[in-house]
Formats: structure tokens, sequence, C-alpha cells
């Protein structure tokens, strides 16, 4: 059961001596992973009111915007999970009440939480899909179990994406600075924001994404300009068991990331939001950066992921089974550290 609130939404937490770990209730989002001593939460809070998206209503609520992510926005917050979609729904999907990136951000959760240990689980009814999550914490690692299970008596494609939003004060311009084992990667095939600054459609090398305007764009430092928007998606290093990113605050001296098998999430996207989107919520008020690791490429829907079907010869989904469970982990971690390492490594 709920046992705080958390920005106004009913929330549960777990703690130790290092970290506080906050869930919400509806929408099930990893809202917090409080670093204690520095009192620093590397995640987005969005700066616009939270509500719970089962109180959302488009009549009442005008200022989350028009548009098909409306609710979505509505009680967004940090890491929220993408499933059985990574990106839009088709106009017959959204007519039928499917959201983007799926119902799984705006369902309601049965939390229970015993010592140091949150366990989540929801029944997607519009995508069929009975899903439980696990968080247990342990020192300053995440250790998080999840699993998917179709209530459906046919095989079937699916997104399945962890898209993990970093924000201020964690976040600066200029000045944040990212790891990744990625290697080959594109940039969206369409400009992406009202800001765009990479060349559309470009494959590359991480971490040096092509610009527009000619020049290179190093991935590994945040971006310094006034306004700018962006995406690129990376395929994870294949020659690796572990695949990771880590963001670094030289600021705060905090390391936060995050390390799952490969296997389980190829791909990583990275989007890019700084002040660029002046419509409802967002008023150009917005910095952040999703380091979102998944199944999927690109954020598109479901016909496009499948059309799609592979990209530098990789899937771009994931196919669940009928009647079947599968299961996957990863781990989430902050560390005090002076400098930003080069890798990290599946804790043990």
């Amino acid at each position: 059961m709920p046992n705080t609130t958390y920005h106004g939404r009913r929330a549960a937490f777990i703690e130790n001596g290092d970290l506080c770990v906050t869930v919400l209730t509806e929408g099930g989002h990893i809202a917090e992973i409080l670093d204690k001593r520095s009192g620093i939460n590397p995640l987005w809070i969005p700066p616009w009111p939270s509500i719970e998206p089962s109180t959302y209503d488009p009549k009442k609520h005008p200022e989350y915007g028009a548009a098909s992510d409306a609710r979505l926005l509505a009680g967004i917050m940090g890491h929220n999970l993408c499933l059985d979609i990574f990106g839009g729904p088709s106009d017959e999907e959204f007519a039928a009440g499917m959201m983007p990136h799926g119902e799984g951000s705006a369902v309601s959760y049965e939390i229970s939480e015993t010592d140091r240990q949150l366990t989540m689980r929801a029944h997607l009814q519009l995508a069929q899909i009975l899903f439980q999550r696990q968080i247990v914490l342990i020192n300053q690692v995440l250790r998080i179990t999840e699993s998917v299970e179709s209530l459906c008596a046919f095989d079937r494609p699916i997104g399945w994406t962890q898209h993990v939003t970093l924000g201020p004060p964690f976040l600066e311009r200029g000045i944040t600075q990212f790891r990744a084992a990625a290697g080959r990667s594109m940039v969206f095939e369409s400009a992406f924001g009202n800001s765009a600054y990479f060349k559309t459609g470009a494959e590359f090398n991480w971490p040096a994404a092509p610009r527009l305007d000619g020049g290179v764009a190093d991935l590994q430092v945040f971006n310094n300009a006034s306004v700018s928007s962006g995406y690129t998606a990376h395929l994870m290093d294949p020659g690796s068991e572990h695949a990771f990113f880590a963001a670094y605050s030289p600021v705060f001296h905090l390391t936060f990331g995050y390390v799952w098998k490969r296997a389980d999430f190829p791909w990583m996207g990275i989007w890019e939001e700084n002040h660029s989107r002046t419509n409802t919520p967002w008023n150009g008020r917005t910095l952040t950066r999703g380091m979102e690791f998944g199944v999927s490429p690109m954020p598109e829907s479901r016909r496009e992921m499948t059309d799609r079907g592979r990209l530098f010869d990789v899937p771009t989904c994931r196919w669940l089974p009928a009647k079947s469970r599968v299961e996957v982990e990863y781990c989430a971690l902050v560390r005090r550290t002076d400098s930003i390492p080069e890798s990290l490594t599946w804790p043990v």
C-alpha cells in the first residue's frame, strides 16, 4: 500500500543509509533515487504540477495540452516504463484508449513493501499483460527485476523500454558528462522537436553525432546551447554481455547510471529537450535528457516498429510468446566519485 506522497502524488518508498527510492502508485514511475549525502535526485521532475492519471480530464486539464500525450505528461516523472509500445499509438489505438508509450505509465499499481524491497504489480488490460517489478535496495545499488506475462493466445511483437530521464539540478548544460557502451548509432529520421540540430537520419559511431551545420556533437557532454532538441539511437556493444550508461555531475561529484543485460535490451535512445518545446505544458521551461534503454531503437508506432524489423541487422522489437512469461534484470546505482568512470560493471 502507498505509504507516502511525493510532489502531491500517492507513492511508496524504501531507504537505507545511502539512498531513498520513491515510486508512484499510479503510473509506476521510479520518481526518485535520492543520494542522501548530496541531497540530489538525478531523475527528472517536470516543472509543471503532477496529477494522478486517473483524475485527468481533457476538458478540466487543458494545461497539459491537447495532443495524445496529454494524459502521460500529466503524471510523468523520472523513470517511466514504455510497454507494450515505445512511441505513439495509431489513431485507432488512441481511440480505443491506448496512450503514447503504453498504458503502463498511467495504470494503478499494487505495491507491497518489505525491508528495503518494493514489489509492484499491474494488469495492463488493453495490452493484455501482467507486469511485475521488484526493486531491492542494497547499499548504493538498486537491483530491479521485471516480468511480463502475456494473457493472449498468440505470439506478438512488443516494445519494452526503460525511459530513464535526467533533470536539474543534476543535469546542467555544458557540464554533465556521459559514458555508454554504445557503438553504431543513428539520428532520428525526421526533425525531432522545434530546435533539432542533428543531421536527420545520419548514421555514425558513438559519441560523434553529425550536426546540421556540418560539425559534430560530442554526446559525452550535455549540449551547452540555450535551446536545442534531438533524438539519437544507439546499438549497445554486441561484444559485451552487459551494457551501461553513466552520467556524472562534476558539481556534485556524483555518478548515476544503469547496467543491464545487452541480450534483454540491445538499444539505447538519447532524447534531448532543452527549452525548445513552447506548447503546454512545456512552455519553454524544460531541461531534460532521456537515456532510454530497451528492445527498440526509435520511438515510433507499433506498425512502424514492426515494419522496420531490423536496424544494423538487429531486431527492433521483442517477441512475447503466447501465454508466456519473460523476465529481465537490471541495476541502477549512485556513487560519489571525483570523475566519471569510463565503464560500469554488473554489481556483485
